[in-house]
């Protein structure tokens, strides 16, 4: 579905990516894993046309979108869900899902505010508070929901349990394994190994700007050597 292939991008003059490769499979999930400032969220950014390639290819469904601005990659069907969140503070629950309701789906409309409601019940009893007088748990999920609602064929996620208790952690887990049941491809940016390694089904790491490795959780698990030179576990 996603195929990146010798990526170089960063900011301004200081380039962070460095001919950078990964590959993600329709209906699968990537992991995409590595230390603080190796350039993983600098990627989903450069996928999502939210900073410019300085060199490379990005293709979607066989399509290249390298040079495509960010809103017409998400009217392609990808959907970004940042570290930052970024709802909209003094706008209500049902304010930021109507706003992201409102966008043409790139493929079939499956998503809608009562969907995403019976998905995540917390929001729909919240569904009158402002943005800004939502837990942290409520927010991510109300940033996921948002980016349900542009009925998406890719997801990216990053760092979806930053700053989260462990329970919600465990809810935020169980609905991106719904997610994955129902066939939505995902690339996943996530510092919890154990939350990241158990849902998805391949793992890319990426290191000093680059994918340093390809294959599979079960494999990375068993090899002490390679997560310790890479991810510090």
């Amino acid at each position: 579905m996603l195929k990146v292939e010798n990526l170089e991008t960063g900011y301004g003059e200081t380039q962070i990516i460095h001919g950078l490769g990964l590959y993600a499979a329709k209906g699968r999930v990537l992991a995409m894993l590595g230390r603080n400032g190796a350039g993983k969220t600098t990627t989903l950014k450069a996928i999502m046309g939210l900073l410019p390639a300085g060199r490379g290819s990005i293709a979607f469904c066989g399509r290249e979108i390298t040079r495509r601005k960010c809103f017409e990659i998400a009217r392609l069907g990808i959907a970004y869900v940042p570290e930052t969140r970024d709802i909209f503070p003094s706008l209500t629950v049902q304010e930021n899902l109507a706003l992201a309701a409102r966008l043409e789906p790139a493929g079939e409309r499956r998503w809608t505010i009562a969907r995403v409601f019976d998905f995540f019940p917390r929001l729909k009893e919240r569904r009158d508070n402002g943005g800004n007088q939502l837990s942290g748990g409520e927010q991510q999920m109300l940033a996921i929901a948002r980016a349900l609602l542009t009925n998406p064929l890719l997801l990216l996620l990053d760092e979806p349990t930053e700053g989260l208790a462990p329970i919600i952690v465990r809810q935020i887990y169980e609905k991106l394994a719904e997610l994955k049941a129902e066939g939505l491809t995902m690339i996943l940016v996530e510092q919890n190994f154990g939350f990241a390694t158990s849902l998805a089904d391949d793992v890319c790491i990426i290191g000093r700007g680059q994918a340093v490795w390809n294959g599979g959780p079960a494999q990375l698990r068993a090899d002490r050597g390679l997560k310790a030179r890479w991810l510090g576990v």
